[in-house]
């Protein structure tokens, strides 16, 4: 089936704008409880900033699973459903491909946005050359 481009471009869009979400989730999560972790238990507990950051990507994932279906039902019902591809048209090998690339770089987005807690985490050396700073 011929596929035209501004229907690739849609179906595109489509896929990757609820990866945006899946992504800026995930890293929130994952950062938030990893630091969390690291911080209370990691001393507590013997853990490494590894381990503790392996523990946050853990909790990351298990809410990812709760909330990937919110996520896309919440997009979806925003952007309503893509209709301009026929059913056999998205199918086709070409509309796979860019659905792939669509979700790939949705979650790129997603995972960079994901990042602003560590905009609010002090830096270890921060702390250090502010504690030696006389007042």
């Amino acid at each position: 089936a011929v596929v035209s481009s501004s229907g690739i471009n849609a179906e595109y869009g489509y896929a990757g704008i609820p990866f945006i979400g899946f992504g800026f989730l995930d890293n929130t999560i994952m950062l938030c409880a990893g630091e969390y972790i690291d911080l209370k238990l990691g001393a507590t507990l013997g853990l490494s900033t590894l381990a503790a950051a392996a523990m946050g990507n853990l909790i990351s994932d298990v809410a990812g699973i709760g909330t990937a279906g919110t996520v896309e039902k919440s997009v979806k019902s925003f952007l309503g459903r893509s209709s301009v591809l026929t059913a056999v048209q998205r199918e086709s090998a070409i509309a796979h491909r860019w659905v792939f690339l669509g979700r790939c770089i949705g979650i790129c987005i997603g995972c960079i946005l994901g990042m602003w807690p560590l905009f609010l985490l002090k830096n270890e050396e921060e702390e250090d050359v502010a504690q030696e700073q006389p007042v």
